[in-house]
């Protein structure tokens, strides 16, 4: 009999995840978007997309110190960074310190011409040439439809998103693509269907002439995670998502009481006064991002 004891076999690891340094969305999600792979974030025009990948790579920069590429189809990159601007985003200052990489890539339909060897070869060379610059670990495109819009075969699209994200994939980047919402299809070619290994649907909608955003994860392989319309907002802070299933009260308790002048009326108060008012800004959570 061997005398060497058995080892137990090895479970299977646990997906690893990239914080994204948004609020609530890290929470209702364990821990952050998939690491090393690529997150579909999908919603119609104004759900606010572009503001959710840019916070992603600008978080990404400031708290992880993981630089990013903003790879952008439709605006440019000038455009962008006013559109975040409001958001306390400054995305120039942070590529000129070599925490971003800005790119804009032009593509008119009319100049395109369909054939059966188009590929994506030359956005490969583009995009590794700006992940070395600043030593990426995550990318966002803005949105890559756009760089398919002149064409209609979809086993030359499916080929060369499959392509594209398994090229991501195999370099080890965190990537985000934005994404319309598609008729039938949470995207307009069905990306979420066979590509994406998470997918994050946005929705603004009016509702008795209220406007509200919601988030809902409609994937995410491997791995448990919330899967209600949460809440969220876009103000001068950013994103923040509210997970209303797991709020905490987790402000400060005050004890000191304060008289108020009337003996009968404080020993109605179990003779000690008031209890003063919360005086924490009501920006507190803004300073601690």
């Amino acid at each position: 009999m061997s005398t060497h004891a058995k080892r137990p076999a090895s479970g299977p690891m646990p997906l690893k995840k990239c914080p994204t340094g948004i609020l609530g969305l890290d929470e209702i999600t364990g821990g952050g978007l998939p690491k090393g792979r690529t997150t579909i974030v999908c919603g119609g025009p104004g759900c606010g997309k572009t503001m959710l990948g840019v916070e992603f790579l600008v978080r990404g920069a400031m708290k992880f110190n993981e630089p990013g590429v903003l790879m952008a189809f439709e605006e440019t990159p000038r455009d962008i960074a006013t559109n975040v601007a409001s958001l306390g985003f400054d995305i120039h200052a942070l590529a000129r310190k070599k925490k971003l990489y800005l790119d804009f890539l032009s593509v008119e339909s009319s100049e395109i011409k369909e054939s059966g060897d188009y590929d994506l070869e030359g956005l490969f060379i583009r995009l590794q040439g700006a992940i070395a610059a600043v030593g990426a670990k995550r990318v966002m495109f803005d949105t890559l439809e756009a760089l398919f819009s002149g064409f209609s075969n979809p086993q030359i699209l499916r080929a060369e998103f499959r392509r594209l994200f398994r090229w991501l994939k195999d370099r080890g980047l965190t990537a985000i693509v934005t994404a319309e919402r598609g008729e039938g299809n949470l995207t307009r070619y069905g990306l979420e269907e066979y590509v994406s290994d998470c997918v994050i649907l946005l929705d603004h909608r009016v509702k008795n002439q209220i406007s509200e955003r919601r988030l809902r994860i409609v994937k995410y392989r491997g791995t448990s995670h919330g899967a209600d319309e949460y809440p969220f907002l876009i103000d001068e802070c950013g994103m923040s998502i509210l997970p209303l299933s797991a709020l905490q009260l987790q402000h400060r308790v005050w004890n000191e009481r304060v008289s108020s002048g009337i003996p009968d009326l404080d020993q109605m108060l179990e003779g000690q006064g008031y209890l003063p008012r919360n005086q924490h800004s009501r920006h507190r959570h803004c300073r601690q991002r």
